[in-house]
């Protein structure tokens, strides 16, 4: 029995059910959820909640050998670029799951694979030949990851298992490092090289820095016209806006001689898709004019969010005022009355509201003052860093706003908010097809305090079992609210002496924004430690580059059958087509118990098409009032039976099955793995065997694997998904 379709209506709840040769189409009238559907929607957010920290432990546990030599060693030519490599074992997904627009109206099926992770990297941070990046830590973050993949490739076959039950596939899993590294299992090609930045996304800031009341305060005077500074500053802003969650409240102020709340109340409003839809075009409309008055623009600021607090339209956790100027203070009252006006109001709201609100001033363009905007967060216990228009590309941005992000993110590691989790706004993914949500959990080095952020881990959901479980649209009131409430049971506390705030500030925008506390640059638990061993850092992470300078079109799509859409040179995929069986969590038939087959649906359109017809007929049964007890049960009691009958008939023919199979794709791309030339394991080898040459010319020590500085087969890490070393760490056991 499979689900074809799904309908919400109003009121009305269709579903539409192909069991055998039967097409079967209910319909009920839909109240609010009963317990019985919300006990099963806690339990599957519970699962999902496990399976995120799980997650989270998974990758805690592998960084403890990121600066292992066995590790960096074994990484080079072991990883695969979303942009520029070929995967193993990459199969066409089912065009109900994931389709690329060809244009003139044509689409292909997506190809992925299932048995590998692939790496993301921006394009700012990624300056070597082939997409590799520079900056020691990310490569040591690609190299630590790489040693979960094993358990990221055995959690999608364990929960391919479980969300057939809902007739759903899983989706992603994944982890996104602080410093702009990304890895995704199942493994797709991105459609924009270099362009995704997860740093920009809701499901990480939600993750690292909880719920928070935000103000933007954005300096309008005519002096942001220079130097491309207005545009600078919207984009941060923007950047901003776009990265909050349901879980935040937020609000925009903009100033030049007198200062203007942008939100359509007197209050912060909840960071909703609409409302932050709303504030963008607000913040896309504004143009520069007069004087720059800072007092002013706090005096609006403190005011807005002192009725914010009195009308209780907050979320009860820390403030965030993101003050973006370019420093040129011209009216009002100067710098000292600015200072003693935050200090006041920091002082009040914490004694009225119990209420921390921290500064972070933002110096927007290379000209800009620095003195004013920095001597104001270092006199009020605030974080100044400045956005320079020279660099202006969506990384740099992205990470000069982390700043505020950085800071929270120390609250949510210990204390009561050791198993923190978020969950964001149902939202369309990016097939553009589905609908669904994302489960995050900040991610730590436990070993030091105050813990180290590393990260966010990250599982995706789509909303199709959680519509089918609750009998709720994924788009409703209802459904937000599930997730709002969700989202802010804690607040991260921050307790931070003077030195870490200063190591902080470090962090965000090196030695020029410090305030000269201390020495912060080797501080435990604020600043990552380099790993001693520069010279072994791999100089080329990927496995190929096979699909480098090719077209997103020749990278991703799978060739129709009959069709020559895709250039010749595309590689085929291995698995040929896996249809809409693996959408739907079919498991095929094994005709003679050694060769897979599938079944073909030769009534795919027609069931379709009926499906369609069907459900207009009830749509407009349902326009005229026609009462939900005909629809309901009259149509649907009369195809219930035939529906039951042919389920009888099909469960006999498979009596004799076994339950545990593993889906199609899965058996298939195993298969795959053991005959195809172009692994990992061969990549590997053979950087081994260059490694152990080099090693032996320089005198250094190695091992029969060809790698140097372990002290015992324990540290070996993972050699690759699927095909893990015995002396490997072992996969988490917490994972079951």
């Amino acid at each position: 029995m499979k689900i074809i379709s799904q309908i919400f209506f109003r009121n009305y709840h269709l579903v539409v059910i192909a069991a055998g040769q039967c097409l079967c189409i209910f319909g009920q009238t839909v109240h609010s959820a009963t317990i019985e559907q919300e006990n099963n929607f806690k339990n599957v957010l519970e699962k999902m909640e496990s399976d995120v920290l799980a997650l989270r432990d998974e990758i805690e546990r592998v960084y403890q050998y990121r600066c292992n030599l066995s590790t960096l060693n074994s990484c080079g030519y072991s990883n695969y670029n979303d942009c520029t490599s070929s995967y193993p074992n990459e199969a066409c997904v089912s065009e109900d799951e994931f389709v690329i627009n060809c244009g003139e109206g044509m689409a292909c099926k997506a190809s992925w694979d299932i048995t590998t992770s692939k790496v993301s990297i921006p394009e700012a941070l990624a300056t070597e030949a082939q997409g590799n990046p520079t900056d020691p830590e990310i490569i040591e973050s690609v190299c630590y990851t790489r040693l979960a993949e094993p358990y990221l490739v055995t959690k999608f076959e364990r929960d391919t298992y479980y969300w057939s039950q809902y007739n759903v596939s899983p989706s992603w899993s994944y982890f996104g490092a602080h410093n702009g590294m990304f890895r995704q299992i199942p493994a797709t090609h991105r459609e924009q090289c270099g362009s995704y930045d997860h740093r920009r996304r809701p499901w990480f800031v939600a993750a690292s820095s909880g719920p928070k009341d935000l103000v933007l305060v954005l300096d309008i005077s005519g002096s942001m016209n220079d130097y491309g500074r207005l545009n600078l500053m919207k984009e941060a802003a923007i950047t901003v806006i776009e990265t909050l969650s349901v879980a935040d409240k937020v609000a925009v102020v903009t100033f030049s001689d007198d200062a203007t709340v942008l939100n359509d109340e007197f209050v912060l409003v909840r960071a909703t898709k609409e409302n932050k839809d709303r504030l963008i075009a607000a913040i896309n409309k504004i143009n520069v004019n007069g004087a720059t008055n800072f007092h002013a623009a706090y005096t609006k600021t403190f005011d807005l969010l002192e009725e914010t607090f009195k009308k209780e339209s907050t979320t009860g956790c820390n403030v965030a005022v993101l003050f973006m100027t370019d420093g040129q203070l011209t009216t009002g009252p100067g710098p000292d009355q600015v200072i003693e006006l935050v200090n006041s109001k920091a002082e009040e709201f914490q004694t009225d509201f119990r209420r921390k609100m921290t500064i972070f001033s933002f110096s927007v363009g290379q000209d800009a003052d620095e003195v004013v905007s920095k001597s104001i967060a270092c006199s009020t216990d605030g974080i100044w860093v400045p956005i320079e228009e020279n660099k202006g590309s969506e990384t740099d941005i992205a990470t000069a706003m982390a700043a505020y992000y950085n800071l929270y993110a120390l609250g949510l590691g210990e204390g009561g908010n050791e198993d923190f989790v978020a969950w964001v706004e149902p939202y369309l993914f990016f097939n553009r097809k589905k609908m669904g949500t994302t489960v995050s959990v900040p991610v730590y080095d436990r070993s030091v305090s105050p813990h180290l952020f590393l990260g966010v881990a990250a599982v995706d959901v789509y909303m199709d079992a959680l519509e089918q479980i609750i009998g709720e649209d994924a788009a409703s009131s209802p459904m937000l609210e599930r997730f709002v409430e969700l989202s802010t049971a804690r607040c991260p506390k921050i307790e931070l002496s003077e030195r870490e705030l200063d190591a902080l500030r470090f962090l965000g925008g090196g030695e020029r924004a410090t305030c000269g506390v201390s020495n912060s640059t080797g501080y435990a638990g604020i600043v990552p430690e380099k790993c001693p061993f520069e010279s072994d850092w791999p100089s080329q992470l990927w496995a190929n580059t096979e699909k480098e300078n090719k077209s997103y079109l020749e990278r991703a799509c799978c060739p129709r059958e009959g069709s020559n859409e895709v250039n010749d040179s595309t590689e085929v995929c291995t698995i040929e087509d896996v249809n809409e069986d693996f959408a739907a969590g079919i498991y095929a038939d094994n005709n003679n118990g050694d060769q897979d087959t599938e079944t073909p649906n030769t009534n795919s359109s027609s069931a379709k098409s009926s499906t369609m017809i069907f459900s207009l007929i009830v749509l407009f049964l349902v326009s005229l009032h026609i009462s939900d007890v005909i629809v309901g049960a009259s149509v649907g009691g009369a195809l219930l039976l035939s529906c039951f009958l042919a389920l009888i008939v099909k469960r006999k023919k498979n009596h004799a099955k076994s339950n545990k199979r593993e889906p199609l794709p899965i058996r298939q791309a195993r298969s795959n793995a053991s005959t195809r030339n172009n692994t990992p394991t061969a990549a590997i080898a053979s950087n081994q065997t260059h490694l152990a040459s080099s090693n032996a010319e320089e005198g250094r020590a190695t091992n029969p694997h060809g790698e140097v500085g372990y002290e015992s087969a324990a540290e070996l890490p993972v050699a690759k998904a699927v095909q893990v070393s015995p002396s490997a760490p072992p996969i988490n056991p917490n994972y079951e």
